[in-house]
């Protein structure tokens, strides 16, 4: 059996039956901390009654597509590898979050057209310089989609080791949200005009093009696209291959992964296609501005039975949207823990 395919952790049914019923008795009206609620119940499922995600690890993982040839990003391939060397030299958006979680922060480098070298900080797992061009053929070989899984297993792997208890999966890679965007049409059965949208900045002649450019990449492997392993290795890119076997790997060890937007819920998406189990250890972060993510988010919140928890505008990317998100998930894990019940407070029921 492929690692992959072995079951995710189970849920502790009974510590969320606990949960549930604690809820009933804080001092509060039922329901009034709405999601914050609901969430801390989760985590009480995964991580036992007084859960405290309070070793977070974050892993970015960098790689570039073959498709951005078709000219579907407005920002050019060179920037992935640019961005490698900004994750490491500590300016990026999710450098900043790391610090101000205290989270470890971990970059895989999968491969660049331009290769940025090597840095102390910077995992080197380079598969290729790129994917291949989706529209033209499989956008990876199956050597190098195990490869690219297994790069995220490796992560969260020395993210356990060294103590982590909840994980954010991250992504960098030009010419991506064309590459998430054919995931999605091609595991929900949308039209790409539904799907594209316009990433690092493409005006409506831009989406358009990039919608033209899916479809053709659908057209041509249509004949494939009913297993989702299939359909990532046609379709994908190294680095959502990588947080495909992040997640499925995370939910193996039993550590909750906090989604972030429209590229890494691309990944959830396939990751729970692949293993149904690893669906009850995500946790969705925001609303991504990607206008794909809607539906996207529909089906992911009917596998996981949760909804984002802020809608913010983002579509950044990088582990971003999760990062700021992690706060309140541990804010909702203080509440349950630390809150009084009526009994202990001698306030009377409401």
């Amino acid at each position: 059996m492929h690692w992959y395919l072995k079951s995710a952790q189970p849920i502790n049914q009974e510590s969320v039956d606990r949960a549930l019923a604690r809820q009933q008795t804080l001092t509060k009206p039922p329901g009034s901390l709405g999601q914050l609620e609901q969430v801390a119940i989760r985590l009480c499922g995964m991580l036992g009654d007084a859960p405290m995600p309070n070793q977070p690890a974050i892993a970015v993982f960098a790689a570039d597509h073959g498709v951005a040839e078709e000219n579907v990003s407005a920002f050019p391939q060179v920037v992935t590898g640019e961005m490698v060397r900004n994750f490491a030299s500590g300016g990026a958006a999710i450098c900043v979050l790391a610090r101000a979680l205290q989270a470890s922060l971990e970059v895989v480098h999968l491969g660049t057209v331009n290769d940025p070298g090597e840095f102390e900080n910077v995992e080197r797992a380079v598969i290729a310089a790129s994917t291949k061009n989706m529209v033209k053929g499989p956008a990876m070989t199956s050597v190098q989609l195990d490869e690219s899984m297994m790069a995220g297993r490796e992560a969260v792997d020395r993210a356990v080791a060294a103590g982590c208890n909840i994980f954010i999966g991250g992504d960098m890679g030009i010419a991506n949200t064309t590459a998430a965007a054919a995931l999605v049409c091609a595991a929900l059965k949308l039209r790409p005009k539904e799907v594209a949208g316009p990433g690092t900045g493409l005006n409506s002649a831009g989406v358009q093009h990039k919608a033209s450019v899916i479809d053709r990449a659908l057209t041509l492997h249509c004949d494939h696209l009913h297993d989702p392993l299939e359909i990532l290795r046609r379709l994908g890119g190294f680095e959502i291959a990588a947080l495909v076997g992040a997640y499925v790997a995370a939910s193996q060890q039993g550590v909750p992964a906090v989604v972030d937007g429209f590229i890494a819920a691309s990944a959830a998406l396939l990751a729970a296609r692949i293993n149904p189990g690893c669906a009850a250890w995500l946790l969705l972060s925001h609303v991504s501005a990607e206008p794909g993510f809607q539906r996207l988010q529909q089906e992911i919140e009917l596998l996981t039975q949760s909804a984002p928890m802020l809608d913010l505008s983002m579509r950044l990317g990088e582990g971003s949207g999760a990062a700021v998100t992690l706060p309140l998930i541990q804010n909702a894990c203080r509440l349950h823990n630390e809150m009084a019940t009526f009994e202990q407070s001698g306030v009377s029921f409401l």
